[in-house]
């Protein structure tokens, strides 16, 4: 893909596409339809411009699905990145990337299948004891006494421990002590009978359940806020996506521009790097990045090993770009090119496969193709207004396939980007 600066050129071959093609979603032959081309050359700007008019890309293929025909429609998305609000998910991903940088652990999931504590996990740490079993021969004669001795003398230990206990102790910790070993004495002496308590402390306040005292101190905590919003001068407006209840969503920066601690085990540096021309440091990474391509491949979407090859890497990934389902979100509407929120349009997908999604009727295309002959082509090398090739041609007449692309492409696009013609 070229630059936007130094003068380049946006070349394109349109081949059309009314035949039907078969589909890799549902599977059903020639009935994914779409029109495409072949970019030789395409501009970052021309190809935002395409994209905001229902064009994707696979490589240097372009294409445009028709939406009210295919089998399939595919909607484009966009997500606003400066608004990304990061879900729980997301957040715990961050928070494992931050504790294997700082500290070097790896986190797993119980449903991982791997080693390791989870993230959120609330388990104590087990008890360790050492058990020696002893030999019946091992242990001298004195000390092997009959049961009803043992147990005599045990009781004795106990009776005389819990009075050396409750010495030189204040009766109110007297009367704890007394209630927690004959809470101790109820749990090993299973035949013995319960004692009968002595019911609520009418001195404490009664017992609540933690839910209703969380959402008390929620309820305090907005009737602070609102009081210092009164009382004091309204800050200057930083992060515009907050929750309702009044505490800001902390956006994917403020997640990784956490200074890092001076002994940290790992270190992240992101860099940007040129892939077309390659530059010297993409070729220096090249072997790592297409590790983790070939690994994400073959643990999220199954590929055999031998699938995921250094080709399909190049062509899928480096000469191409995305996707995605997160929040704030819009779609593309198919008749009049503008953007939607997704929460607007899922309903209309619901009832429908295919939907329009701007509810204004009278609204059309706003860059609908105007004027034919200020179509650009590229003709024997030499750039030319579509009126000038249109009397140089020799041959069938092609208005009709030029027409065609000018009106998918819209007149902005059509004078900029050159259309190649043989």
């Amino acid at each position: 893909m070229a630059s936007a600066g130094g003068g380049a050129l946006s070349i394109l071959e349109y081949f059309g596409g009314e035949d039907g093609n078969r589909c890799g979603y549902c599977k059903s032959e020639a009935s994914n339809m779409s029109h495409g081309m072949w970019a030789h050359t395409l501009t970052v700007q021309d190809y935002q411009d395409l994209i905001d008019r229902g064009w994707r890309r696979s490589g240097k293929y372009v294409y445009k699905p028709l939406m009210n025909q295919t089998c399939c429609p595919q909607y484009t998305i966009r997500l606003s990145a400066s608004n990304f609000q990061p879900a729980k998910s997301h957040k715990k991903v961050l928070k494992k990337v931050q504790k294997y940088l700082y500290v070097g652990e790896v986190s797993h999931s119980k449903n991982e299948g791997t080693s390791g504590e989870p993230m959120d996990s609330q388990a104590e740490s087990p008890v360790s004891c050492n058990v020696s079993i002893l030999d019946k021969s091992e242990i001298p004669q004195e000390q092997l006494k009959p049961l009803n001795i043992e147990q005599e003398e045990t009781e004795k230990d106990g009776e005389s421990d819990k009075q050396e206990a409750t010495d030189g102790c204040s009766p109110g910790q007297r009367e704890r002590q007394e209630h927690c070993i004959q809470s101790a004495e109820g749990e090993t002496h299973s035949h013995s009978h319960p004692k009968p308590g002595r019911g609520a402390d009418v001195s404490k306040p009664p017992c609540r359940k933690a839910k209703d005292i969380r959402k008390e101190r929620r309820i305090q905590k907005l009737l602070q806020q609102q009081t210092d919003k009164t009382s004091l001068p309204e800050p200057p407006t930083g992060n515009p996506v907050c929750k309702a209840k009044g505490n800001c969503s902390k956006s994917v920066e403020e997640f990784i521009s956490v200074a890092a601690p001076e002994n940290a085990a790992h270190h992240l540096e992101v860099r940007l790097v040129r892939s077309s021309p390659p530059s010297s440091q993409f070729k220096s990474s090249f072997q790592e990045s297409y590790q983790v391509y070939k690994r994400y491949q073959t643990t999220i979407h199954q590929d055999p090993p031998d699938k995921p090859t250094i080709s399909q890497f190049t062509r899928f990934l480096c000469d191409s770009p995305l996707e995605g389902q997160y929040k704030p979100s819009d779609l593309l509407c198919p008749e009049t090119y503008t953007w939607q929120p997704i929460e607007k349009c899922l309903p209309l997908l619901e009832r429908s496969k295919y939907s329009r999604f701007n509810n204004n009727p009278k609204e059309g295309d706003r860059d609908l193709l105007a004027e034919l002959g200020r179509v650009r082509v590229l003709y024997k090398r030499t750039v030319m207004p579509y009126c000038i090739y249109k009397k140089r041609r020799k041959g069938p007449n092609d208005e009709a396939t030029v027409k065609q692309y000018a009106g998918l492409v819209g007149q902005t696009c059509a004078e900029r980007m050159l259309l190649y013609r043989s």
